[in-house]
C-alpha cells in the first residue's frame, strides 16, 4: 500500500500537470490496507460487497443534511471547482448533494463534438488512460485494471474473441464530475447485459490494493456495432459501465435530443454519437471501451501525456508509465484508423 503519494494528472485544455485532491483519501486507505482486508475482513465485505450497504453509505452522504455536512460532501463538491453555469437547473446550488452528483449539463452548448467522420468521443467527464490488450504494446494492460475474460463474462465467448488483442480506454469518473455518460460511438445495440459484482473503490489506492477491481464491480455491458449505416465505422465497441462504492446502480437512459424522453437501451436500438446514455448514482465510478484490435489510431495528445512526466499512482504501482489526462466528455479520443477506412 501506498501511503500519502501524490496522484498527478495531465490537464487536457491547458496541458498542465495538476495533483489530485482524493476524495475520501485517509478512509479509502484504511478500508484498503492489508491488516483490514486480512483481519477484519467482515467490515471490508459489509462496505464493499453489498449493494445495501453501499446505498445506506450513499444514503448518509448524499441525500441526508446532516450526513452530507459531517462527510463533508457539499464542501469537497464545492472546492472542486464545479461551473454550476454549465447547468440545466440554475437553482442546483440550492439542492441535496445527490442532485448536484447527478445534475444535468448544457452539453449541447459547454462539451462541443467534433464532427469529423469516424471520430470516437469520451464517454464521460473524466481522467483517462489508454491501453492495449497485445502482450507486445507498450501499452498491455491486461490483468492490471481488470481480467479480460471476468470484465465482459465468461459466458460470453462471441464478444471475448471480437475484442481479443483489442484496445482499451479506462475513464474513471471522480465525485465532482458530471455523471451522466454519452455514447461515444454511433451505432446499432447489439447486446446489452448486466454482470453481478461488488462495490469496491475506483480510487487509485483501492485499483492497486485489489487486483483487477473493475473486472470484481457490478458492470453493464453495451455491445454496439458502429459498422452500420450512419454508424461511426470502426467495429464493434464495448461500452462497459462500472459502479463503484456508494455507486449502486446504472441507470439507462438514452436521450435522442438533450434530456428529452430518455429510453431504456435494448438491442436493435441505433445509438448516436454524443447523446446522454446512462447515468451513474452517486459516487466515483468508471467506464470502459474496448475496441476491436486494428480499427482505431488514439489523439496524439493523449499518448504523449500518459507517458510524459508526472507522479502517478498507477505508474509507481504498476511499473510503466499511466498518466492519466482529463477529458470531457463527447471531446475527440479516437479515429477510425487508416487501413480501414
Amino acid at each position: 500500500m501506498m501511503h500519502n503519494m501524490q496522484h498527478q494528472y495531465v490537464e487536457r485544455d491547458t496541458a498542465r500537470l495538476c495533483t489530485e485532491m482524493l476524495c475520501s483519501d485517509t478512509f479509502i486507505q484504511f478500508l484498503y490496507s492489508e491488516p483490514v482486508r486480512e483481519k477484519a475482513a467482515w467490515l471490508f465485505r459489509l462496505f464493499t460487497c453489498h449493494r445495501l450497504s453501499s446505498q445506506l453509505l450513499a444514503l448518509l452522504s448524499f441525500d441526508l443534511p446532516f450526513g452530507a455536512k459531517r462527510f463533508g460532501i457539499v464542501r469537497f463538491l464545492q472546492s472542486r471547482g464545479i461551473n454550476f453555469h454549465e447547468c440545466v437547473d440554475p437553482d442546483i446550488t440550492t439542492k441535496t448533494a445527490r442532485a448536484i452528483f447527478e445534475r444535468q449539463i448544457r452539453y449541447w452548448e459547454c462539451r462541443p463534438m467534433p464532427q469529423t467522420p469516424g471520430t470516437v468521443a469520451a464517454p464521460a467527464d473524466a481522467r483517462l488512460v489508454l491501453g492495449s490488450l497485445q502482450q507486445q504494446s507498450h501499452f498491455f494492460i491486461k490483468g492490471k485494471f481488470f481480467a479480460y475474460e471476468e470484465l465482459l463474462g465468461e459466458h460470453q465467448q462471441r464478444w471475448l474473441q471480437a475484442f481479443a488483442g483489442g484496445d482499451v480506454v479506462i475513464c474513471r469518473l471522480t465525485p465532482e464530475k458530471y455523471h451522466y455518460t454519452h455514447c461515444p460511438v454511433s451505432g446499432i445495440v447489439r447486446d446489452i447485459y448486466d454482470l453481478p459484482g461488488a462495490y469496491h473503490s475506483c480510487h487509485p489506492v483501492a485499483t492497486l490494493a485489489l487486483a483487477t477491481p473493475l473486472s470484481k464491480n457490478r458492470r453493464v455491458v453495451t455491445i454496439i456495432d458502429t459498422d452500420v449505416a450512419y454508424g461511426t465505422g470502426v467495429g464493434l465497441v464495448a461500452m462497459i459501465e462500472v459502479v463503484a462504492l456508494m455507486v449502486g446502480n446504472i441507470t439507462q437512459c438514452y436521450s435522442e435530443v438533450k434530456y428529452k424522453q430518455p429510453q431504456q437501451i435494448l438491442p436493435g436500438m441505433f445509438l448516436k454519437i454524443g447523446q446522454p446514455k446512462s447515468v451513474f448514482r452517486p459516487g466515483s465510478s468508471t467506464v470502459v471501451l474496448l475496441l476491436q484490435a486494428g480499427r482505431v489510431q488514439f489523439a496524439e495528445d493523449l499518448l504523449h501525456n500518459q507517458t510524459g512526466p508526472g507522479l502517478s499512482v498507477f505508474s509507481q504501482g504498476f511499473h510503466m508509465p499511466l498518466v492519466e489526462t482529463e477529458v470531457r466528455v463527447r471531446s475527440y479520443i479516437a479515429t477510425q484508423s487508416r487501413l480501414t477506412s
